[in-house]
């Protein structure tokens, strides 16, 4: 069995690690770590999990953590940077769900973030984990950056077209849509129910902290630079993310080919699945599952390829591709912990 410890439990991507993780064949949880509810019982903050865990909260102890054979650190950007660097030298293996990896240019890193970076080496050691484009350096890593949740849905959506050298690079446009929970847990005003219901609203149009994670995937995709336009909605709805997505097409003649390229791109993919021509996926169809799903679209008269692309932000967007990368990591089978098909209604 591999031990796991989880640094920063008390958030919605940590009880989703936990939900995860509690049906998982070859994982034991063996310590879950809080500072403010140290002591408490995880089942008297999460019922969902109560008869599943006999685990408290505790403080994250780093002798403890490097007992551990894998840590996830679901923390604000910041910490896990701090703390990876000895779990490394103890041998731990590390999956990030923070943003303190993920960006190789530490100027843009501190840029976006505000503080300057802790662990410039391992920024550099550390493996993106996109399992459909990075799996084979996935297995060897020893510390993951896993992917945001909008450059989650926006990557694999465009992927096919820029390995393809189908589309204008300098022409991208990412129009995305998150559930309130993309927010985090903590008590923000414009988080309430009564602020977020019976409303529509963009934020970050200006720039987002996505952007440079979401551009450093694409230019990796196409091998050159690419302009890419990235506008985050808040919904007002619990889960989910949809990504409309556009892109020039370079010749109107590939059309009739793209759902093709699609389907031959993701046709081993577990859990990407691209929809029939003008399928329109719904994040309610993703909800709770560790899935992508997506459909291709062209209007009349027009060169420009439309992707929709759905996840749920708690899953596939963070927890479940977290553990999809420790399957990976550790030489599991992928799925394992995964197979739950999404929740309907």
């Amino acid at each position: 069995m591999i031990k796991v410890g989880i640094v920063g439990g008390t958030g919605y991507t940590g009880v989703e690690l936990l939900r995860i993780l509690a049906v998982h064949p070859d994982v034991q949880v063996e310590c879950i770590t809080s500072r403010s509810e140290a002591g408490m019982p995880v089942a008297d903050i999460y019922p969902n999990l109560r008869g599943h865990f006999d685990l408290a909260f505790s403080e994250p102890e780093p002798e403890r953590l490097k007992a551990c054979d894998m840590v996830f650190f679901a923390t604000p950007h910041g910490v896990a940077m701090r703390m990876v660097p000895e779990l490394m030298d103890a041998g731990v293996r590390v999956v990030d769900l923070s943003a303190d990896f993920r960006i190789k240019d530490l100027d843009v890193w501190a840029n976006w973030y505000g503080m300057p970076h802790e662990s410039p080496e391992w920024a550099q050691k550390a493996v993106y984990g996109l399992p459909e484009v990075a799996r084979d350096a996935i297995s060897e890593a020893q510390l993951v950056a896993n992917p945001g949740c909008y450059p989650t849905a926006v990557q694999l959506g465009f992927l096919p077209l820029l390995e393809q050298g189908l589309v204008n690079p300098d022409r991208l446009i990412a129009d995305a849509k998150s559930g309130a929970s993309g927010g985090g847990r903590q008590g923000k005003i414009g988080m309430l129910h009564g602020e977020v219901g019976e409303s529509f609203k963009a934020y970050g149009a200006s720039g987002h902290r996505h952007l440079p994670e979401i551009r450093q995937g694409l230019v990796q995709a196409a091998g050159q630079a690419c302009g890419v336009t990235f506008v985050p909605h808040l919904v007002p709805m619990v889960r989910g993310i949809e990504a409309t997505l556009y892109a020039e097409l370079n010749n109107a003649g590939d059309f009739d080919r793209l759902q093709e390229v699609f389907e031959s791109r993701y046709r081993s993919e577990p859990f990407v699945d691209v929809m029939p021509f003008g399928s329109h996926p719904e994040t309610r169809s993703v909800r709770g599952a560790n899935q992508c799903r997506m459909a291709l679209h062209r209007q009349e008269q027009s060169n420009m390829v439309i992707v929709s692309s759905v996840i749920d932000n708690l899953v596939k967007g963070a927890a479940g591709q977290a553990v999809q990368n420790m399957n990976i990591m550790f030489g599991l089978n992928e799925v394992a912990g995964l197979e739950a098909p999404a929740l309907l209604p």
